[in-house]
């Protein structure tokens, strides 16, 4: 492509900060933003990123449609929430119109497992309208890339154990709350760990109907099915809440979370494959203690064992810039809802971001 790759940024929140700035600093161009917030609404992104004015206004969510059609951008990147049915709106009017689009939303990088009905629906009209649909951010590698590539390495598998522990207070409210955290024990017995405690007739029900909330880990495992070429049997989510000894400042829920309440939540999930090998891997997120760091652990089990450790991760920015580096292969990708296991593999942007769009 002979000219910068055009970026409208749909959500202007705490991931968004990095986003539009990594956007220009690989050679892109933010040539708008959408939010649905009043007190960023009008603002030039310069004053969201830091630095000078860049001659961008936030528009409101509400005009989306129209400011895409004006735009027309090469790829829009979606950073407000973590479940695909909060997004569904961006996704659909993305695909509609035929732009491209990626996604930070966890339940987006691989949702044909949690919500198959809105996911075709998406890949429908993306494939009629020639765009690309995808969701990628840290897991793509730390819970992705990286394990299959150790994988490759590996004589016989029989586990795969997964550990990662990430503060929610990094990403914002909706993700706080969707890890149950500031709630008493009761209630996130109830909000949360309940859904997990059906048949598996039901849950399959609640899938199809697109109500289902699932952990992140229960779309990794999707995916690493899929880039291994296995074939899911089974799989079952057990939600445990996360609890500290201790009161704790939660500066995203604005409030304190008391000691013994939720700070959060560990989820479980376990898959059992045809070929015999089974996922057992864990996602950690609450509030922080100050005890409490980020940390990603993996297992291999087999022939030979491997066991890989990333201590204190920076997991925001590694989202951000993963999402970033991934827009030429968003772009070059085929149409329909493609998850980025059936993209190219990721690569370091050494120049500007256009030179590696095939046009």
């Amino acid at each position: 492509m002979d000219r910068k790759v055009r970026v409208v940024q749909y959500g202007t929140g705490k991931m968004a900060v990095y986003t539009m700035r990594y956007v220009i600093e690989k050679g892109g161009e933010i040539v708008g933003a959408l939010d649905i917030n009043p007190n960023v609404i009008g603002k030039d992104i310069g004053d969201i990123i830091g630095g000078e004015k860049r001659g961008v206004t936030v528009s409101d969510a509400k005009d989306a449609e129209s400011l895409l059609k004006e735009l027309k951008p090469d790829i829009v990147i979606v950073t407000t929430m973590s479940l695909l049915k909060d997004i569904e709106d961006a996704f659909l009017l993305c695909a509609r119109l035929g732009i491209n689009a990626i996604s930070t939303c966890e339940e987006a990088f691989f949702p044909f497992n949690s919500n198959p009905t809105l996911t075709n629906e998406i890949d429908r009209l993306a494939k009629e309208n020639g765009c690309t649909i995808t969701g990628s951010g840290y897991q793509d590698v730390y819970w992705g890339e990286l394990i299959s590539s150790i994988a490759g390495s590996t004589q016989k598998i029989t586990k795969i154990k997964g550990s990662s522990s990430y503060n929610v207070e990094d990403y914002g409210i909706a993700l706080a709350r969707a890890h149950g955290a500031g709630l008493t024990l009761e209630e996130f017995d109830e909000q949360v760990a309940s859904a997990d405690r059906v048949p598996e007739e039901e849950r399959q029900k609640v899938i199809n109907a697109g109500e289902y909330a699932p952990s992140y880990m229960w779309n990794v495992n999707g995916w690493l099915c899929s880039k291994l070429g296995l074939t899911p049997i089974s799989q079952t989510q057990e939600c445990v809440p996360q609890t500290y000894k201790e009161d704790i400042e939660s500066s995203t829920l604005g409030m304190t979370v008391k000691a013994g309440m939720a700070t959060g939540m560990s989820a479980v999930v376990t898959t059992k494959t045809k070929e015999g090998i089974t996922l057992e891997t864990q996602c950690i997120g609450k509030v922080y203690s100050k005890e409490d760091y980020d940390k990603n652990e993996w297992t291999i089990e087999g022939e030979p064992n491997t066991t890989i450790v990333v201590s204190r991760p920076n997991t925001v920015e590694l989202t951000c810039a993963t999402v970033v580096n991934r827009i030429p292969d968003v772009i070059n990708g085929k149409p329909g809802y493609v998850s980025t296991d059936k993209l190219d593999e990721l690569k370091y942007l050494v120049k500007p971001m256009n030179e590696y769009v095939i046009e």
